[in-house]
């Protein structure tokens, strides 16, 4: 095991610690975090987004930023603006909340046309635009963007270009019996503490967090990971197979009206090596695309007018299509 690998299963514990039945979420988010993408977090009120986001930020030595998005959003607000200085008669430029290495974009979809415009060039350049000049982001630099899927009014569906620049489209279901019960447990036992001034605290193994210029590491360690030609053409056929569905499945004829991009592909492959760097191997399998394939693909499969109304999703799609893609 390497020395980086190990510090990320760490993180990974850490977190999972703290945020609890949001197993498969946390594993994503670092997916993401090594894949040097964005992700976009989908799941009813109370889940554990935010408080999973902010968590991982706050779990590595790096700045953290969060807007919430509302209708009346600018885009200075998001990017910063240039200030008049009367003392100078220069005008100076103010840094907006996207300069961090970490954004929390909360109920994204909430914002307006013109403030998704300005998120999409950070999203997609790593830089914004103000004034006429280019301000360059951090080389760490990542969004995590929330949304709500049962609240409707007052929001503003997501353009298919920014939703095509999100590494992974994560749904988060809620928690078993289990699961609930062991978080109600921790929610008291929290409170306890803070009654009891954290008393108990010291006794906790301390977090030693990562670095920046660490988790850049590991971004490039996980490169390295193996994908044999079988693979490689296991995934090309996957992304061809959105495209023209009914070559694979007579049924899907006509469901699909725009398949999964050339990024869709990229991403695939540079996930399922994050994926297979995490469980310790140094080869790419068909169970590590698997394990990815539907938050990849999910939202850049546009589906027909006629298969949303017989009740047809992107994720129904995708199952099918795992079922007569052959394995390598």
């Amino acid at each position: 095991m390497s020395e980086l690998r190990e510090k990320v299963l760490e993180l990974k514990s850490h977190l999972e610690g703290i945020i609890v039945g949001q197993d498969d979420l946390i594993k994503k988010m670092l997916i993401t975090l090594l894949a040097s993408g964005h992700a976009l977090l989908e799941g009813a009120p109370g889940l554990a987004k935010t408080k999973a986001i902010k968590t991982l930020a706050c779990s590595i030595n790096a700045d953290f930023n969060r807007i919430q998005f509302t209708p009346d959003l600018l885009p200075s607000d998001i990017t910063g603006s240039d200030i008049y200085l009367s003392s100078t008669g220069s005008f100076d430029f103010k840094k907006g909340p996207v300069f961090a290495n970490f954004v929390l974009a909360d109920e994204i979809n909430r914002a307006p046309a013109k403030v998704q415009s300005a998120l999409l060039e950070a999203m997609a350049e790593k830089q914004v635009s103000v004034g006429g000049k280019v301000y360059k982001l951090p080389d760490l630099f990542m969004v995590m963007a929330t949304q709500n899927p049962i609240e409707h009014e007052g929001t503003y569906n997501l353009p298919e270009a920014q939703l095509d620049r999100f590494l992974l489209y994560i749904k988060i279901d809620q928690p078993d019996a289990k699961t609930e019960k062991k978080i109600l447990s921790l929610v008291r036992a929290e409170e306890m503490n803070c009654k009891e001034n954290n008393a108990s605290k010291g006794a906790e193994k301390e977090y030693k967090k990562m670095s920046v210029q660490e988790i850049l590491n590991a971004s490039q360690e996980v490169l390295k990971i193996h994908t044999s030609e079988a693979v490689e053409n296991y995934i090309v056929e996957l992304i061809m197979a959105t495209r023209h569905p009914e070559k694979y499945n007579e049924e899907l004829k006509g469901a699909v009206r725009y398949g999964a991009s050339p990024r869709a592909t990229i991403a695939l492959d540079k996930c399922a090596k994050i994926n297979a760097w995490l469980e310790g191997r140094d080869f790419v399998t068909p169970e590590d695309i698997h394990a990815v394939v539907y938050d990849v693909l999910r939202h850049r499969i546009i589906l027909s007018f006629e298969a949303l109304a017989e009740g047809l999703t992107t994720d129904d799609v995708i199952s099918s299509l795992l079922k007569v893609v052959p394995l390598p």
